[in-house]
């Protein structure tokens, strides 16, 4: 019998498709666009406040500053990926630049809350080019055993924009008001909008490449279900999961992805092919980054609430408390993509997983004690984050034909960020259930304040577990051969 599973592949163009890379100069477009787009929704946390008072928005209306965002991102991450399939990673990556700018000079300009919420979802529409197809540009301009370090740049990019968002947005504000955040993020990304097509490869496949290439039902209908789920998550953190308006989005989102499966099975050029949905080692690096994800962005917003609810922190002192955490992902993750060209994805993979399992369950402990071991765990965190990115893509970028490259590797990015939402969300219900039920921790190590953040910490120690387990299953080496 045929083996119908994708073949492992060179995700490299044919020689004479695209002119020679200038690796560094590549490097240095992603690692500001990446830093860029995480900037533009990190920097928001700072700058709700001022934007609430200038347009009287009410808090629901302020929520959607964040929301948009996440909701537009989620939904076209796999989108970008798979038209870039089509006509090519420069074109596509330019638009998403283009984009970004937009939304964000519409963002900074806004007359009312109502436009400055349409400029955060282009925002949002744009910033998803950037990790979707930076992530395809490096498969496709390095070798195997250096695709590592190119990924660890991109990680590098999402702990700088972490890191720098909230304190740079404030000073900006502080200085000129809350406006000139998003119109310096316009600023920075405009020289690229005509640098990046000239440094990124391109491999498109087919130089005759139309629209009918494309599945867009199937692609409208993966947009939708993610898109429901994540905003039905969201609603029952915000209203509780009884409201018909979470349980009718999950159950919409639910009925989508199952036309989507119905879509791709049936259409000759579906919008995922469905031998990739069963590709043991892609599926694999999936389910891994999207529990992964869960844990740690759970966990790194559950940190914010903790010390300034129970150990009273201010503002300023709970940034200090992350900050340690987002220079280790600044600072180690290059290293740790070197590494992982060195190492193979199961190995390093098990080691950041462990970590982040640790530095949880130590947080369970500890909810509630010192602000400096806190801030400790953090960088724990971060350490544990920066270890579990490249390897990660690294191994859905052995995994995935060439022609197939940018959806699997947009799929794969969707459901990392899809993980972190859902953790969120999951982990929030959690802490609210917990400080209602006001019973004693599920912990028995734990004394003293802070009972509902290290029960809900022990979930993320449980999850991450079920991720330990099933990432022994990922390749020992970067490429599947």
């Amino acid at each position: 019998m045929t083996d119908q599973r994708p073949a492992t592949v060179e995700p490299s163009p044919p020689e004479g498709a695209d002119p020679p890379v200038r690796v560094g100069l590549l490097l240095g477009v992603l690692l500001v666009s990446v830093t860029v787009a995480v900037l533009a929704n990190s920097m928001v946390l700072v700058l709700v406040p001022e934007i609430g008072r200038d347009f009287v928005a009410s808090p629901g209306g302020l929520a959607w500053v964040v929301t948009a965002f996440s909701l537009t991102f989620a939904v076209t991450t796999p989108l970008y990926g798979r038209v870039a399939d089509v006509f090519g990673v420069r074109r596509v990556f330019a638009f998403g630049l283009a984009v970004f700018i937009a939304g964000s000079l519409l963002a900074g300009l806004a007359p009312d809350i109502g436009w400055h919420l349409v400029g955060r979802v282009l925002q949002g529409g744009g910033s998803a080019a950037v990790p979707a197809l930076g992530s395809v540009a490096i498969a496709r301009a390095l070798p195997p055993g250096r695709r590592g370090f190119g990924f660890g740049i991109v990680g590098t990019g999402v702990g700088a924009g972490q890191a720098l968002g909230p304190p740079l947005a404030g000073f900006v504000a502080e200085v000129a008001g809350w406006r000139w955040p998003f119109l310096g993020a316009a600023l920075l990304i405009t020289p690229l909008l005509f640098l990046a097509p000239r440094v990124l490869p391109d491999g498109r496949p087919d130089a005759d490449a139309t629209w009918r290439q494309i599945d867009l039902i199937g692609g409208v209908l993966l947009g939708a279900a993610v898109g429901l789920g994540l905003f039905g998550l969201t609603r029952g953190q915000q209203v509780g999961f009884g409201a018909a308006s979470s349980w009718g989005a999950a159950l919409a989102a639910v009925l989508l992805a199952a036309g989507f499966v119905v879509r791709i099975r049936r259409t000759p050029r579906p919008f995922v092919p469905p031998a990739l949905l069963t590709h043991g080692p892609f599926v694999n690096a999936v389910g891994v980054g999207f529990l992964g994800m869960f844990g740690y962005l759970g966990t790194i917003l559950l940190v914010p609430l903790l010390v300034a609810t129970v150990n009273g922190l201010g503002v300023g002192q709970v940034g200090l408390v992350l900050l340690p955490g987002a220079l280790a992902v600044a600072l180690l993750s290059s290293p740790a993509g070197r590494l992982s060209d060195r190492l193979g994805p199961r190995r390093l993979v098990g080691i950041g997983l462990g970590i982040l399992a640790a530095a949880a369950l130590t947080l369970s402990t500890a909810a509630g004690g010192s602000a400096v071991l806190l801030s400790g765990v953090t960088f724990a965190l971060g350490v544990g984050l920066a270890s579990i990115t490249s390897p990660l893509i690294n191994a859905v970028a052995a995994a995935v034909p060439t022609e197939h490259a940018g959806v699997g590797l947009g799929l794969y990015q969707g459901a990392f960020f899809l993980g972190g939402g859902t953790g969120a969300a999951v982990l929030g219900t959690v802490l609210a259930a917990r400080t209602s039920a006001g019973t004693g921790s599920w912990n028995p190590l734990h004394d003293g304040a802070g009972g509902a953040f290290s029960d809900a910490l022990l979930v993320v120690g449980g999850v991450l577990v079920v991720a330990i387990l099933l990432s022994r299953r990922l390749p020992a080496r970067s490429s599947l051969t």
